[in-house]
């Protein structure tokens, strides 16, 4: 800004033009800047990568909409990687914290469960995320997964039991479950309406569905950040 006044107000002027061009100069110093853009980092595996759908109907693109509909002033950053664990996520947090987001929405487990991994490693793992985020500044949105049936009670239990922990300990936004907002219908008619052919990911009409929770849970996040800040 500096050079803006000496280009005002320098040169060959008159005492009442200088005048007037140094209060515009002044002027321009004392505007308040242009709000900047909120950044969210969707953070995950293929439920956030996209698997399976055109890039414009994934969960970041479908968010993205949502958001723009919305009015609200927030870019979504895709951070899914197909296939991966809470211990890939751990592995690869720190650098996509490199440049905090203003919000992170974290959602892995999945793959965890379906291979049978130790819950007790699942929470180790995303507590050292939630530590990352938390030392980041950004404020968390944390969706979780449910165990099914098949792998017994007291997995099941242990498994579940970790998002609304996490959660509490960290003073975050809950999704327990990615795919509850499928199930309106009911448990078989949700799956089979809203699932792709793999019964693992949603199709673009049950990522529209989660889309419709999420968003309005990350703007509430993000307006309750930017109130704490003020």
């Amino acid at each position: 800004m500096r050079h803006v006044l000496r280009r005002i107000v320098g040169g060959r002027y008159g005492a009442g033009r200088t005048g007037r061009n140094l209060a515009l100069a002044l002027a321009l110093v004392a505007a308040p800047a242009a709000a900047q853009e909120a950044v969210v980092t969707a953070f995950g595996d293929s439920l956030i990568q996209g698997y399976g759908l055109p890039p414009d109907e994934g969960v970041t693109a479908q968010l993205q909409e949502w958001l723009d509909a919305a009015g609200a002033d927030v870019a979504v950053v895709n951070a899914g990687v197909s296939g991966d664990t809470t211990a890939g996520g751990l592995a690869r947090i720190d650098w996509t914290l490199a440049d905090p987001p203003d919000a992170i929405l974290v959602t892995l487990g999945g793959n965890d469960m379906l291979r049978g991994l130790d819950p007790q490693e699942a929470r180790a793992n995303l507590t050292g995320i939630l530590d990352a985020a938390r030392e980041s500044g950004a404020a968390i949105l944390l969706a979780g997964v449910e165990a099914p049936g098949n792998y017994g009670a007291d997995y099941a239990a242990d498994f579940d039991a970790i998002w609304p922990d996490l959660a509490e300990d960290y003073d975050a936004a809950l999704l327990p479950d990615w795919f509850a907002p499928l199930r309106a219908e009911g448990m078989e008619a949700g799956m089979a309406r809203y699932m792709q052919a793999d019964g693992i990911h949603p199709n673009a009409e049950g990522v529209a569905l989660i889309v419709e929770e999420i968003g309005p849970m990350l703007l509430k996040l993000l307006e309750e950040e930017s109130g704490a800040g003020d």
